[in-house]
Protein backbone atom coordinates (compact mmCIF):
# COMPACT_ATOMS: atom_id res chain seq x y z
CA UNK A 1 0.00 0.00 0.00
CA UNK A 2 1.59 3.32 -0.97
CA UNK A 3 0.84 6.30 1.04
CA UNK A 4 1.06 9.76 0.19
CA UNK A 5 2.03 12.14 2.63
CA UNK A 6 1.25 16.05 1.72
CA UNK A 7 1.77 19.44 4.94
CA UNK A 8 -0.72 22.09 5.08
CA UNK A 9 -1.38 25.28 6.59
CA UNK A 10 -5.10 25.97 7.62
CA UNK A 11 -6.59 29.20 8.93
CA UNK A 12 -8.16 29.30 12.12
CA UNK A 13 -8.46 32.01 14.93
CA UNK A 14 -5.18 33.64 16.12
CA UNK A 15 -3.20 32.53 12.88
CA UNK A 16 -2.94 29.26 11.20
CA UNK A 17 -2.66 25.22 12.02
CA UNK A 18 0.24 23.31 10.18
CA UNK A 19 -1.24 20.07 9.63
CA UNK A 20 0.00 16.75 7.42
CA UNK A 21 -1.74 14.01 6.47
CA UNK A 22 -0.54 10.46 5.59
CA UNK A 23 -3.06 9.32 2.90
CA UNK A 24 -2.99 5.61 1.89
CA UNK A 25 -3.74 5.09 -1.88
CA UNK A 26 -7.04 4.04 -2.09
CA UNK A 27 -8.29 5.74 1.47
CA UNK A 28 -12.41 5.25 1.64
CA UNK A 29 -13.39 5.17 5.46
CA UNK A 30 -13.11 8.54 7.71
CA UNK A 31 -9.40 9.66 8.40
CA UNK A 32 -7.91 9.63 11.85
CA UNK A 33 -7.46 12.67 13.55
CA UNK A 34 -4.67 12.77 15.68
CA UNK A 35 -4.24 15.13 19.35
CA UNK A 36 -1.08 15.76 20.11
CA UNK A 37 -0.21 15.91 24.21
CA UNK A 38 0.92 18.91 26.44
CA UNK A 39 4.50 19.20 24.98
CA UNK A 40 4.00 17.92 21.46
CA UNK A 41 3.43 18.45 18.09
CA UNK A 42 3.02 16.59 14.57
CA UNK A 43 7.15 15.55 14.72
CA UNK A 44 6.75 13.93 18.00
CA UNK A 45 4.36 11.63 16.83
CA UNK A 46 7.44 10.12 14.80
CA UNK A 47 6.31 6.94 12.90
CA UNK A 48 3.17 6.30 14.54
CA UNK A 49 0.87 8.07 11.95
CA UNK A 50 2.15 6.10 8.78
CA UNK A 51 1.95 2.92 10.75
CA UNK A 52 -1.56 3.63 11.87
CA UNK A 53 -2.34 4.84 8.27
CA UNK A 54 -1.32 1.72 6.93
CA UNK A 55 -2.56 -0.80 9.34
CA UNK A 56 -5.79 0.80 9.48
CA UNK A 57 -6.47 1.67 5.83
CA UNK A 58 -7.52 5.15 6.96
CA UNK A 59 -6.01 8.69 6.05
CA UNK A 60 -4.35 10.39 9.19
CA UNK A 61 -3.99 13.76 9.91
CA UNK A 62 -1.71 15.04 12.95
CA UNK A 63 -1.67 19.16 13.65
CA UNK A 64 0.24 21.19 15.87
CA UNK A 65 -2.31 23.17 17.97
CA UNK A 66 -1.84 27.11 17.96
CA UNK A 67 1.56 27.82 19.61
CA UNK A 68 2.83 24.59 19.22
CA UNK A 69 5.42 23.21 16.60
CA UNK A 70 4.61 25.08 12.97
CA UNK A 71 1.77 27.14 13.91
CA UNK A 72 1.75 30.04 14.58
CA UNK A 73 2.86 31.42 17.75
CA UNK A 74 0.31 32.66 21.05
CA UNK A 75 0.86 35.43 23.38
CA UNK A 76 -0.10 34.87 26.71
CA UNK A 77 -1.05 31.34 28.32
CA UNK A 78 -3.75 29.58 27.45
CA UNK A 79 -7.64 30.03 29.50
CA UNK A 80 -8.16 27.20 32.15
CA UNK A 81 -10.87 26.83 29.67
CA UNK A 82 -8.47 25.62 26.44
CA UNK A 83 -9.24 21.64 26.24
CA UNK A 84 -13.03 22.76 25.69
CA UNK A 85 -11.75 25.81 23.49
CA UNK A 86 -9.29 23.13 21.66
CA UNK A 87 -13.08 21.26 20.60
CA UNK A 88 -15.21 24.27 19.94
CA UNK A 89 -12.75 26.71 18.04
CA UNK A 90 -9.03 25.23 16.46
CA UNK A 91 -10.67 21.58 15.63
CA UNK A 92 -13.86 23.07 13.94
CA UNK A 93 -11.50 24.95 11.93
CA UNK A 94 -9.13 22.24 10.92
CA UNK A 95 -12.04 19.81 9.51
CA UNK A 96 -13.32 22.86 7.74
CA UNK A 97 -9.99 23.75 6.48
CA UNK A 98 -8.88 20.22 5.27
CA UNK A 99 -12.58 19.59 3.69
CA UNK A 100 -13.25 16.76 6.64
CA UNK A 101 -16.45 15.76 7.41
CA UNK A 102 -16.81 12.30 9.82
CA UNK A 103 -13.43 11.63 11.13
CA UNK A 104 -12.16 9.48 14.23
CA UNK A 105 -10.60 11.50 17.29
CA UNK A 106 -7.37 9.84 18.88
CA UNK A 107 -5.49 11.86 21.26
CA UNK A 108 -2.98 11.24 23.66
CA UNK A 109 -2.56 12.37 27.04
CA UNK A 110 -4.91 16.14 27.45
CA UNK A 111 -5.27 15.52 23.68
CA UNK A 112 -7.14 12.38 24.99
CA UNK A 113 -9.30 14.88 26.92
CA UNK A 114 -9.76 17.08 23.66
CA UNK A 115 -10.80 14.21 21.82
CA UNK A 116 -13.75 13.33 24.35
CA UNK A 117 -14.26 16.87 24.52
CA UNK A 118 -14.52 16.58 20.67
CA UNK A 119 -16.42 13.44 20.56
CA UNK A 120 -19.30 14.71 22.74
CA UNK A 121 -19.87 18.19 21.10
CA UNK A 122 -19.93 16.90 17.26
CA UNK A 123 -21.43 13.37 17.96
CA UNK A 124 -22.89 13.42 13.87
CA UNK A 125 -19.62 13.38 12.76
CA UNK A 126 -16.64 11.93 15.08
CA UNK A 127 -17.45 8.11 14.28
CA UNK A 128 -15.04 6.50 17.24
CA UNK A 129 -13.03 8.46 19.79
CA UNK A 130 -9.40 6.49 20.89
CA UNK A 131 -7.41 8.00 24.24
CA UNK A 132 -4.01 6.86 25.12
CA UNK A 133 -2.73 8.43 28.74
CA UNK A 134 -6.00 10.26 28.67
CA UNK A 135 -6.27 12.64 31.86
CA UNK A 136 -9.75 12.63 32.99
CA UNK A 137 -9.46 15.09 36.66
CA UNK A 138 -6.43 16.53 38.61
CA UNK A 139 -4.75 13.71 40.66
CA UNK A 140 -2.19 14.25 42.99
CA UNK A 141 0.18 11.98 40.52
CA UNK A 142 -0.94 14.42 38.07
CA UNK A 143 0.86 17.21 39.72
CA UNK A 144 4.01 15.62 41.00
CA UNK A 145 4.49 14.42 37.51
CA UNK A 146 4.13 18.03 36.09
CA UNK A 147 6.42 19.24 38.95
CA UNK A 148 9.06 16.48 38.18
CA UNK A 149 8.88 17.82 34.47
CA UNK A 150 9.22 21.26 34.49
CA UNK A 151 12.20 20.91 37.72
CA UNK A 152 13.85 18.27 34.98
CA UNK A 153 13.53 21.38 32.10
CA UNK A 154 15.66 23.52 33.85
CA UNK A 155 18.53 21.29 32.41
CA UNK A 156 19.66 23.06 29.34
CA UNK A 157 19.77 19.78 27.60
CA UNK A 158 16.42 19.08 28.46
CA UNK A 159 15.25 22.34 27.42
CA UNK A 160 16.45 22.04 24.24
CA UNK A 161 14.78 18.92 22.97
CA UNK A 162 11.67 21.50 23.37
CA UNK A 163 13.37 23.85 21.44
CA UNK A 164 14.26 21.65 18.29
CA UNK A 165 10.41 20.92 18.04
CA UNK A 166 9.01 24.02 18.70
CA UNK A 167 11.64 26.73 18.27
CA UNK A 168 11.55 30.25 19.81
CA UNK A 169 7.75 29.33 20.88
CA UNK A 170 9.40 26.71 23.33
CA UNK A 171 9.37 28.57 26.71
CA UNK A 172 5.41 29.44 26.10
CA UNK A 173 4.78 25.66 25.25
CA UNK A 174 6.47 24.59 28.61
CA UNK A 175 4.44 27.53 30.46
CA UNK A 176 1.29 26.81 29.09
CA UNK A 177 1.31 22.95 30.72
CA UNK A 178 2.80 24.02 33.70
CA UNK A 179 1.27 27.02 34.86
CA UNK A 180 -2.27 26.41 34.01
CA UNK A 181 -1.69 22.71 35.14
CA UNK A 182 -0.52 23.68 38.48
CA UNK A 183 -2.55 26.64 38.98
CA UNK A 184 -5.08 25.97 41.74
CA UNK A 185 -8.23 27.59 39.83
CA UNK A 186 -7.49 24.20 37.63
CA UNK A 187 -7.47 21.64 40.21
CA UNK A 188 -11.31 21.05 39.65
CA UNK A 189 -11.01 20.60 36.23
CA UNK A 190 -13.01 17.45 35.28
CA UNK A 191 -14.11 15.72 31.93
CA UNK A 192 -17.26 14.64 33.85
CA UNK A 193 -19.85 16.87 32.32
CA UNK A 194 -18.46 15.59 28.78
CA UNK A 195 -18.60 12.06 29.25
CA UNK A 196 -22.37 11.08 28.90
CA UNK A 197 -22.47 12.99 25.64
CA UNK A 198 -19.71 10.57 23.96
CA UNK A 199 -22.09 8.44 22.18
CA UNK A 200 -19.32 6.65 19.49
CA UNK A 201 -17.11 3.80 19.91
CA UNK A 202 -14.58 4.12 22.48
CA UNK A 203 -11.12 2.83 23.23
CA UNK A 204 -9.59 3.49 26.20
CA UNK A 205 -6.07 3.10 26.29
CA UNK A 206 -3.57 3.63 29.49
CA UNK A 207 -0.56 2.23 30.98
CA UNK A 208 -0.36 0.87 34.60
CA UNK A 209 3.48 2.45 34.81
CA UNK A 210 1.80 6.17 33.83
CA UNK A 211 3.77 8.92 35.37
CA UNK A 212 0.42 11.49 35.19
CA UNK A 213 -2.12 9.53 36.11
CA UNK A 214 -3.45 6.13 37.61
CA UNK A 215 -5.60 3.59 35.69
CA UNK A 216 -8.94 5.60 37.59
CA UNK A 217 -8.66 7.81 34.71
CA UNK A 218 -9.19 5.32 32.06
CA UNK A 219 -11.65 3.43 34.19
CA UNK A 220 -13.56 6.57 34.70
CA UNK A 221 -13.41 7.01 30.69
CA UNK A 222 -14.67 4.07 30.08
CA UNK A 223 -17.49 3.80 32.30
CA UNK A 224 -18.84 7.50 31.86
CA UNK A 225 -19.19 7.23 28.13
CA UNK A 226 -22.76 6.06 26.92
CA UNK A 227 -21.62 4.50 23.51
CA UNK A 228 -19.73 1.31 23.53
CA UNK A 229 -16.59 1.43 25.36
CA UNK A 230 -13.70 -0.86 25.37
CA UNK A 231 -10.55 -0.32 28.16
CA UNK A 232 -6.75 -1.87 27.18
CA UNK A 233 -4.52 -1.47 30.16
CA UNK A 234 -0.82 -2.03 29.68
CA UNK A 235 0.57 -2.86 33.28
CA UNK A 236 3.81 -2.35 31.85
CA UNK A 237 3.71 0.83 30.06
CA UNK A 238 4.16 4.37 31.18
CA UNK A 239 2.75 7.77 29.32
CA UNK A 240 2.82 6.96 25.73
CA UNK A 241 1.96 3.62 24.66
CA UNK A 242 1.86 4.80 21.10
CA UNK A 243 5.70 4.81 21.56
CA UNK A 244 6.21 2.15 24.33
CA UNK A 245 3.20 -0.35 23.05
CA UNK A 246 3.35 0.96 19.21
CA UNK A 247 2.23 -2.78 17.70
CA UNK A 248 -0.04 -3.09 20.59
CA UNK A 249 -1.80 0.07 20.19
CA UNK A 250 -2.17 -0.28 16.57
CA UNK A 251 -3.45 -3.39 16.89
CA UNK A 252 -6.41 -2.43 19.44
CA UNK A 253 -7.10 0.63 17.35
CA UNK A 254 -7.26 -1.35 14.10
CA UNK A 255 -9.78 -3.93 15.83
CA UNK A 256 -12.07 -1.05 16.73
CA UNK A 257 -12.19 0.61 13.94
CA UNK A 258 -13.03 -2.43 12.28
CA UNK A 259 -17.00 -2.71 11.25
CA UNK A 260 -17.39 -0.54 7.97
CA UNK A 261 -20.08 1.83 9.69
CA UNK A 262 -16.87 3.18 11.52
Amino acid sequence: MGIDVADSRVLCPGGYLFARCWRPVPSEHAPIVLLHDSLGCTELWRDFPAALAETTSRTVIAYDRLGFGKSTARRGLPSLDFIDEEAEIYVPALLHGLGVSDFVAFGHSVGGAMALVVAALRGNQCKAVITEAAQALVEPRTLAGIEAAKLSFQDPEQFAKLGRLHGDKAQWVLDAWTEVWLSPEFRTWSLDPYLSEVHCPALVIHGGMDEFGSEAFARRIAQGVHGPSRLELFPDCGHVPHREKQDAVLRVTAEILQPASV
